[in-house]
């Protein structure tokens, strides 16, 4: 490679063998891991998010949307375990479609990828501040406090080894399905559908549907939320030993495991008092039903400390994700290359990790103090799911183009949906992406401001980052396919 070398719109710059040396990443992963990060990344959704939903359009609004949202999971997932069977870089997502549209494709589906990880983690953090002020009684001016301190230990835990992480997102995704099967067993004796149902309709409507059909497309970005980051797993690519036989398999079983959760979560925590209108914007869902179970006491506050761990799950995996992510896109030259840098003992992209928790955190300091009236979680939920149904629909783009365009590449495995299942998926989330604009006249604005974010992220590509990237070894692959 010369110098500079020109495909196209974009400008590939040489560079030293050094360079992929200082970016480095080390193999660990199997198959009980990636099942692990991937269900670790999404658990936070049954302990706090989904409920939102309630508010947003009762419980069979949010019953239906999550119907919805399922369907459009299993296209996406199957698409995905096949694009990273066929394409195993660490991109994943950004991967897909470099290989497919070209460059620009490539960065558009990583922004918006970008924008989901970073403020995900974003969104747990202030689940996990609530249930620590409910369990310790502190002040609402505290909860800058609980964030500060969980992304403090688990930036500081990714940055330690990617060993420890995977072995941690095991043991605490275990415990997490624990709490949850305590409280599914627990919450039966005490379930009523009609705790469900008690949430006043508008004047015409039903208890079923509160809220009418505007409803369930308003509770379409929260029944994302039991399923938002499974699709992270190809992220893990170049820290798995077998990823082509192993990533479809934790990501199949991962929805598998997710989509029993939800429903189980759905009936039981609406199901029991206080109900669908008690917790409907809750900060700490689960606490309320374990009062209603187990009482008032310190066994119930011990139970739901316990419980923070599934939020501790998914906020540490996709911590794990947002690095990957950053370190992939930076270290192509899509994003500032310094960003890529990997820690020289510990091999695992700490730069990356630190700036993207800062905007994170920064991002949920300005919400907080802004005065809206709206929780700062389900604010912050929305503009993750901008992010996210930007980036499925350029993914299933990217799976039909694949299939049209490059036939013939190795597919060690298939999606049984195929071709529908994709343009099923792909249509959900178009009409998730218009339901974030067109709904809710609160949340509407926190989600221009993300679509103000993204619009700058694609001028910096235009007059800059386009004219600097790099092959690393997905880009590699990219320009010898779209050649074909």
């Amino acid at each position: 490679m010369t110098d500079s070398e020109k495909h196209g719109s974009v400008v590939y710059e040489s560079v030293s063998d050094d360079y992929f040396k200082e970016r480095k990443l080390r193999k660990f992963a199997r198959v009980f891991h990636l099942w692990a990060l991937g269900v670790g990344a999404v658990i936070s959704g049954d302990f706090f998010g989904w409920n939102f939903g309630l508010d947003a359009g009762g419980f069979g609004g949010l019953f239906i949307a999550t119907v919805i949202i399922t369907v459009m999971y299993a296209g996406l997932c199957f698409s995905i375990a096949e694009m990273t069977a066929a394409l195993p870089h660490t991109g994943g997502a950004y991967s897909f479609a470099r290989s497919s549209m070209g460059p620009w494709g490539g960065y558009v589906t990583g922004l918006a990828e970008n924008m989901e990880y970073i403020l995900t983690p974003a969104v747990i953090v202030v689940g996990i501040g609530g249930y620590l002020g409910a369990i310790f009684e502190t002040p609402e001016s505290w909860q800058p406090f609980w964030w500060l301190i969980a992304y403090t230990l688990f930036i500081g835990l990714n940055i330690w080894g990617v060993e420890i992480s995977f072995r941690f997102s095991v043991v605490i995704t275990l415990l997490a399905l624990l709490i949850l099967g305590v409280f599914y067993l627990g919450a039966l004796s005490h379930f009523d559908l009609n705790h469900a149902l008690n949430i006043e309709p508008e004047a015409g409507r039903s208890k079923w549907l509160p809220l009418g059909g505007k409803g369930i497309l308003a509770a379409l970005p929260f029944a994302i939320w039991f399923y938002l980051a499974i699709e992270q797993l190809p992220l893990a690519a170049e820290e798995s030993h077998a990823p082509q036989k192993d990533l479809p398999r934790g990501i199949v079983f991962g929805l598998l495991t997710l989509i029993l959760c939800a429903f189980l979560t759905l009936f039981l925590n609406a199901g029991i008092a206080p109900g669908a209108a008690g917790i409907a914007t809750s900060d700490e869902p689960l606490f309320e039903a374990f009062k209603t179970i187990f009482g008032e006491g310190i066994g119930t506050r011990f139970l739901a400390l316990v419980a923070v761990a599934g939020l501790i799950a998914s906020f540490h995996t996709i911590i794990y994700a947002y690095g990957r992510q950053i370190y992939s896109l930076s270290r192509a030259g899509y994003f500032p290359r310094w960003l890529s840098r990997t820690h020289s003992k510990r091999q695992t992209p700490h730069v990356a990790l630190v700036a993207g928790g800062a905007l994170g955190f920064l991002v949920a300091l300005v919400i907080h103090f802004s005065g809206d009236e709206s929780p700062v979680g389900a604010a912050l939920l929305n503009m993750a799911v901008f992010g996210a149904v930007i980036a499925y629909i350029l993914q299933m783009a990217s799976f039909i183009l694949l299939r049209l365009r490059l036939p013939t590449i190795n597919r060690p495995y298939r999606s049984p949906m195929g071709l529908t299942g994709a343009t099923l998926a792909l249509m959900i989330s178009a009409v998730t992406l218009v339901a974030l604009f067109w709904v809710d006249d609160v949340y509407r604005k926190v989600v221009i401001g993300a679509a103000i974010w993204f619009a700058l992220g694609l001028v910096y590509f235009a007059l800059y980052g386009r004219k600097r990237l790099v092959k690393a070894p997905e880009e590699s692959f990219a320009i010898e396919a779209t050649r074909r």
